[in-house]
């Protein structure tokens, strides 16, 4: 994945196994802080490669443009995210543009929650939660 530096603007490529960790920027050493914002998910081996690299728990929010309490949630992964940040990564799922993700993981409902620790499931549940509680669900597990 690509990093914008804060400081120069300069792109930094970062391993997925490393998004969780903080850094310096290639060009103007300037620190570049864990990941703190959900990451978009392109397609599937994008979401295998981050799921089985990551160090670091990895919350996945299964959600769709057209689910209402999908939208009503969104700010509260974002929120988690910042919370987790260097602790945990946070990818979004969209289940209409990545159908064969939610079949995978058996998502019924949206939203849905799931967390994996060294490429394995070990959480899942589906409804409407708050930051707080998202932030829960990753650190009962972060040992699993």
């Amino acid at each position: 994945m690509v990093i914008v530096c804060r400081s120069c603007g300069a792109k930094n490529r970062i391993p997925v196994d490393h998004l969780a960790d903080s850094g310096r920027c290639g060009r103007c050493k300037a620190e570049l802080a864990p990941r703190a914002a959900p990451i978009d998910i392109g397609d599937v081996a994008m979401f295998d490669a981050i799921v089985h690299a990551a160090e670091v728990p990895v919350l996945v929010d299964f959600w769709a443009a057209w689910c209402g309490p999908c939208r009503m949630v969104a700010p509260e992964v974002e929120r988690a995210a910042a919370m987790l940040a260097g602790r945990a990564l946070v990818l979004k799922v969209d289940t209409e543009r990545l159908p064969e993700l939610a079949q995978r993981y058996r998502v019924a409902g949206i939203p849905s929650f799931a967390v994996f620790r060294g490429g394995r499931l070990v959480f899942q549940q589906a409804g409407a939660v708050r930051a707080a509680q998202l932030v829960s669900f990753v650190d009962a597990r972060r040992a699993a």
